[in-house]
């Protein structure tokens, strides 16, 4: 009887996760804060978080097609994105607003660079910044709970600036009451915004599930808080709030879900750690002196930008490379 052996050369790789199974965990960990959006805004939330995800996955499935690829919709990808687009967006948001979103993000953003792993940033927040970019007035506008439609009638038909832009104008003053509200979800902002218990609940499921790492969204978290707490301490920014701020915006969506994108952030432990000082740097300064009172999805987008150069210098050595530096420098 022969035997026949295959020998292949390192890394050998053991593990059950798939493609399939992490972006499964991920929308299993998304869910909580998309249940709150539907809780606080109603059917219309549901309806714009269906309409992007079904777009999402029929412009991943069309381009696969036509550019005669396997097509790879069940792997969740596509479902994530969609999602993550339709969180980004506010509840008074037309129902044409994600599908102009989703093909930006899946088509422009994703399927032209390579797809899945390929794409330099997150494909939901390039999308976003398009749509800010392109259609302010219906993403950025009628923030607060503005739209009537929400089953928590605390909210309904109120319309004002979100807690961030108050804050910005100085015209808040955080109480206790404000921040429980900002925890349980019962503030203006779009709908995967609002509820901080459901966000941090869901990344913590993450991190159980290993599917993400503790450096990215802590070090960010923590960035914010104390950059925040050192500008109002030193009358730079006196109207800031830094507990508050932490459950408000876009934050804690952003920390946990987009910011850890596999494609789009470090793969090395420091670089990670970098990954999420930057993240937290640029979110507070944008937030502090930038005209826009959100700064977590750019700033998101430009430390992608950075990643292949943070890769770059917090690779690990190669075993033996600086052995042989030094004797090819004797020689």
């Amino acid at each position: 009887m022969e035997n026949n052996l295959m020998v292949s050369s390192t890394p050998h790789v053991r593990s059950k996760d798939t493609i399939s199974s992490v972006m499964r965990d991920v929308v299993i960990a998304l869910l909580p804060a998309a249940v709150m959006g539907i809780v606080y805004f109603g059917a219309r939330a549901a309806a714009l978080m269906v309409i992007s995800v079904v777009s999402a996955v029929a412009f991943e499935a069309l381009y696969q097609k036509a550019a005669k690829q396997k097509v790879t919709v069940c792997d969740f990808s596509a479902v994530i994105t969609g999602l993550l687009l339709a969180m980004n967006l506010p509840a008074s948001a037309p129902f044409w607003v994600p599908i102009v979103g989703a093909f930006f993000a899946i088509i422009i953003v994703k399927q032209l660079f390579g797809g899945l792993g390929q794409n330099f940033m997150n494909p939901a927040l390039g999308a976003r910044a398009f749509l800010v970019a392109s259609y302010p007035t219906y993403t950025t506008g009628a923030a607060f709970g503005a739209t009537g439609y929400g089953v928590i009638g605390a909210l309904d038909a109120t319309t004002q600036a979100t807690p961030l832009a108050q804050i910005k104008e100085g015209a808040i003053t955080v109480t206790q009451n404000d921040l429980i509200n900002a925890l349980i979800g019962n503030i203006g902002g779009c709908i995967g915004e609002t509820c901080a218990i459901a966000l941090i609940l869901g990344g913590v499921y993450l991190m159980i599930r290993k599917v993400i790492s503790w450096k990215i969204p802590v070090t960010y978290i923590l960035t914010v808080f104390v950059l925040t707490f050192i500008f109002k301490a030193t009358g730079i920014a006196p109207n800031r709030v830094p507990v508050y701020e932490l459950f408000t915006g876009g934050l804690m969506l952003g920390a946990f879900f987009m910011a850890t994108d596999y494609a789009s952030s470090p793969v090395t432990p420091k670089g990670q750690i970098i990954m999420g000082i930057g993240c937290g740097l640029l979110t507070t300064l944008i937030r502090v002196f930038g005209g826009y009172p959100e700064g977590v999805s750019y700033s998101i987008l430009l430390m992608n930008l950075c990643v292949p150069l943070i890769d770059r210098y917090t690779r690990p050595t190669i075993f033996g490379a600086v052995k042989k530096a030094k004797e090819a420098k004797k020689a």
